[in-house]
């Protein structure tokens, strides 16, 4: 068996998968970075876990405290980075090795999912929106604030701005609203700017996922599929073309 693990900015979430079943989910799971130990009882559950692979963008802190937990049970860490290809997906970023793990992840458990062109759009404390094309080239994407980052920016950097919870609107008639509302509507507007570079290729589809994804998926009006732990897709895929190989 294999743990495989996505390390967040705010959240680590996990699957355990049988190698010997197509990497099939046998159990899942969420921990906030606090209770991060949690995670030596899922491999306690299953002891017959002898690896880990995952991606880590919570940084080498983070990375140390997973590796001392799965340790003491003898379980091999593997930390993936991006590549050249893999899965189907080639990497045409500037420097392919740079791309974050985590978007290297999601674009291959997004072409694991959907055979046509499609945008990887990733929703968390900072958005990612990539393109992938039919031919799974991946083509480049945008890193931007998070629906949350960005109402903090404006809290933070402004004077008179503040930290409300404000409704979405289309014609906001207060600042709270003005705010949330100008924080979905930029990232409903990247996406769609993204997505027009494709929307001609057949079975063109945006996959969103991620914890704020759910905010401003309804503004989108381009063809859509939500999606949970696209990472984690990505390596349960990686595991099956190893295995398969």
């Amino acid at each position: 068996m294999i743990l495989l693990v996505d390390a967040g900015n705010t959240r680590v979430k996990w699957w355990v998968v049988d190698e010997a079943a197509q990497a099939n989910n046998l159990a899942e799971g969420v921990l906030e970075h606090a209770r991060i130990d949690e995670l030596q009882h899922v491999v306690e559950r299953f002891p017959a876990v002898t690896r880990m692979v995952g991606t880590n963008v919570a940084g080498d802190a983070m990375a140390e405290r997973i590796a001392r937990l799965l340790a003491s049970r003898s379980i091999t860490v593997e930390w993936v980075r991006a590549s050249l290809q893999c899965c189907g997906v080639r990497n045409h970023y500037a420097a392919p090795t740079q791309l974050g793990a985590d978007r290297w992840a999601a674009l291959i458990g997004a072409r694991a999912l959907h055979h046509g062109a499609c945008l990887v759009v990733s929703a968390g404390t900072a958005t990612t929106v990539d393109l992938l094309d039919t031919d799974g080239n991946f083509l480049g994407g945008l890193i931007i604030p998070g629906v949350d980052l960005m109402r903090h920016s404006l809290a933070g950097n402004t004077a008179q701005l503040p930290l409300a919870s404000g409704r979405f609107s289309m014609q906001p008639r207060c600042t709270a609203d003005a705010i949330e509302s100008g924080c979905l509507q930029a990232q409903a507007g990247a996406v769609e700017r993204m997505f027009a570079q494709i929307a001609h290729l057949p079975d063109a589809c945006c996959l969103l996922g991620g914890g704020a994804a759910g905010r401003f998926a309804g503004l989108l009006d381009i063809p859509l599929q939500k999606v949970d732990n696209l990472v984690l897709h990505g390596l349960a895929a990686m595991v099956r073309e190893q295995y398969a190989g």
